[in-house]
């Protein structure tokens, strides 16, 4: 883009001091925060179709589809597969392109996994690869939060980016828990009848559309695009190239975070995907898909609340505090489980309800300890080679964004091998109990590598 026409663009922001506290009360909070409501309705929709197969695979079977279980649990993972891998180059995106015009683009292609989907389930000879390519091509949802994360950071002060990355990456999850409410619920409705949709009669009467929870979200996909269009802004001090973004790779935390972000988010993601099918599997007689949503439910308005108590009590404590639950849900986990344990649906649900809440709460806090840490790092690195305070918060700000990205590609990869793994355990040895004993050890290490790494050196990096 020239001079003159960034100039003309009054969606492009040249002057963007969100820590003048004077700027910042009088016009940068204002526009901060509608970009932010504009970027949460993008993001939540982006988690309804990357999660669509978690409460499509499900009824498969149901509509005249021959798949083995092994085969849907791999359908719900592979989303979660495209969506990690995709997020590493979305995360140098915004700084490229700018986050209006990457928030445009990035969801409207959203559309066309959603059409497709619908056109494949209402065909049962539809082959199983081409549900593979869907599955894969819904993972462009699940990158949308590298690049939307990393934009919303650009927005706000340091002291407000826990709260406002919380909200964003919170309200976001919630996605998954409305796309798991609405899918339901509109599958037995006669909604696209006059688009040639007539579903599948069941043995109990009621007629099965499942092309309408693929295509609800078409029309919704496209109002948010012309909300993100009109209302959201570029800003021009956030302009980095892919080269500036790179240095982070070389930092050892980015690495550490990571590993402590795959146990919270990809727990969080992971366990949306499979909690329903595994339920299934476990307790057939439950019709798990009016209950499934309300975990997912549970983790995003947690993650919304772990970004405020983390600014407040320190992303570390909060973190170290939630591992530490995390590794006792999952041991309980063992004793509700058919065959392993008592067996008991209500017990199994309330203490899968507990490890959303703490993967929710654990997305929310690892996420502010990955703000605070790398803006401290960055900032210190430029002033001890003799670098000024705006150019340590610009390079910080940059660093902070792709760290961002990075380690927010590397915790999806959770969603792939969550799901995975339970399919794996299942056909193996018919449970799901060596899945859940990696899941356990996983997070064991997590409250030792928090605790040794960063808790006992709060002197050196604060959160």
């Amino acid at each position: 883009m020239s001079q003159q026409s960034e100039k003309n663009n009054h969606y492009l922001l040249n002057y963007w001091k969100p820590e003048n506290s004077s700027f910042w009360e009088n016009k940068g909070k204002h526009i901060a925060r509608r970009n932010l409501w504009i970027s949460v309705a993008c993001l939540l929709l982006a988690f309804c179709v990357w999660m669509l197969f978690s409460a499509v695979a499900v009824n498969l079977n149901k509509v005249g589809f021959n798949f083995t279980t092994d085969q849907l649990f791999m359908l719900t993972a592979l989303p979660s597969l495209s969506g990690a891998i995709l997020r590493v180059p979305y995360s140098f995106m915004v700084p490229i392109f700018g986050g209006r015009k990457w928030t445009v683009l990035s969801t409207v292609i959203l559309i066309i996994p959603c059409i497709w989907l619908g056109i494949a389930v209402q065909n049962s000879a539809t082959p199983y690869w081409v549900f593979i390519t869907i599955a894969l091509l819904c993972g462009f949802a699940g990158a949308n939060f590298a690049s939307s994360m990393g934009n919303i950071s650009f927005f706000f002060p340091k002291a407000k980016q826990g709260s406002a990355l919380g909200i964003n990456g919170g309200l976001g999850n919630l996605g998954v828990s409305v796309m798991q409410m609405v899918a339901p619920a509109v599958i037995f409705l006669p909604m696209f009848t006059f688009l040639g949709v007539h579903g599948v009669t069941q043995e109990d009467g009621s007629t099965l559309s499942l092309a309408n929870a693929a295509w609800i979200w078409a029309p919704l996909l496209l109002i948010a695009t012309l909300a993100a269009f009109f209302g959201m802004n570029d800003i021009a001090s956030s302009k980095a190239s892919i080269a500036s973004q790179l240095p982070v790779l070389k930092q050892p935390h980015l690495w550490l975070l990571s590993l402590l972000y795959l146990a919270t988010f990809g727990s969080f993601i992971g366990f949306s995907a499979g909690f329903a099918m595994l339920s299934k599997t476990q307790f057939p007689d439950v019709n798990i898909l009016h209950l499934a949503f309300f975990g997912p439910l549970i983790g995003a308005l947690a993650r919304s609340a772990g970004g405020v108590v983390s600014d407040k009590l320190g992303g570390v404590r909060v973190t170290l505090v939630n591992f530490i639950f995390m590794a006792l849900f999952s041991a309980l986990i063992f004793l509700t489980l058919p065959g392993s344990g008592s067996g008991n649906f209500t017990a199994f649900y309330l203490v899968f309800m507990g490890l959303f809440l703490t993967a929710g709460l654990g997305s929310g806090s690892t996420f502010q300890m990955i703000a605070v840490i790398f803006r401290q790092i960055t900032i210190y690195k430029v002033k001890l080679h003799g670098g000024t305070e705006e150019q340590a918060q610009k390079e910080a700000v940059t660093d902070t964004a792709a760290a961002l990205g990075f380690i927010s590609a590397i915790g999806a990869v959770g969603g792939f091998f969550i799901p995975k793994a339970f399919g794996t355990s299942l056909a193996m040895t018919g449970s799901p109990v060596g899945a859940m004993k990696v899941f356990l050890v996983f997070y064991i290490v997590c409250v030792l590598v928090t605790w040794l790494v960063y808790g006992r050196r709060q002197k050196h990096v604060k959160s």
